[in-house]
């Protein structure tokens, strides 16, 4: 079984996760044995969308006051900054049955089961991707694969500002909410302690995406 990698980067800007993200993918297209990774981090403020004509979501660009990456996830626009957590896996999904869907909704239920932990009772919402409570949306997900292998992730949103998402229409949902996990618990919260939480977590999680050994891939 391909061994999975967690690292912490701390602060990053948009613009060099993305090429860490790259050539990471590049590496891992040309040696199927390679580590799966999770690249844990926080950005400078950015907004960013989906390759997508519809950019309505932006509200138009003019009154933005961070950049504006358009990437190749699916989604509209959305928003990343500090206090948020965000997690971009690297992962060879022909070992997990080249199953996108299985892929998705295993990035929110391992979501939901990590905030359990913080006695956070969040879900998934019918036709929505992402994490919920209520109609109070706490962690984007957008992910991009390429020849089967996944890149961007998740955004999880710790502590910090959330007014830069009232400039945007978030992931395209007129009538949301963004909350955060210090919003929901009334506890001061940091950004590094719940990421290596989550490196703990997810080690455990990885078992229910991966269906099969390495040594069965196709290339």
């Amino acid at each position: 079984m391909t061994d999975l990698r967690i690292r912490w980067f701390g602060r990053v800007a948009f613009a060099d996760a993305l090429a860490l993200q790259e050539d990471l993918v590049a590496r891992k297209r040309e040696d199927p044995e390679a580590a799966d990774e999770i690249l844990l981090l926080e950005h400078e403020p950015v907004y960013t969308i989906g390759r997508t004509p519809d950019k309505s979501s932006l509200l138009g660009e003019v009154h933005l006051r961070h950049p504006l990456f358009a990437i190749n996830r699916g989604g509209q626009a959305t928003y990343h900054g500090p206090g948020q957590l965000m997690g971009y896996p690297i992962f060879d999904l022909r070992c997990c049955g080249q199953d996108l869907h299985k892929y998705l909704r295993w990035l929110e239920q391992a979501l939901i089961e990590f905030l359990a932990a913080y006695e956070i009772s969040a879900t998934q919402r019918e036709g929505l991707t992402g994490v919920w409570i209520a109609k109070r949306k706490i962690a984007s997900i957008g992910v991009g694969v390429r020849h089967w292998i996944t890149m961007h992730g998740f955004a999880l949103n710790v502590c910090g500002d959330l007014g830069p998402f009232s400039r945007i229409v978030p992931c395209g949902i007129s009538d949301v909410t963004m909350t955060s996990m210090e919003k929901e618990t009334g506890k001061p919260l940091s950004v590094v302690d719940v990421a290596y939480k989550f490196q703990n977590f997810v080690r455990e999680k990885i078992h229910d995406l991966r269906c099969k050994p390495a040594s069965t891939r196709v290339l």
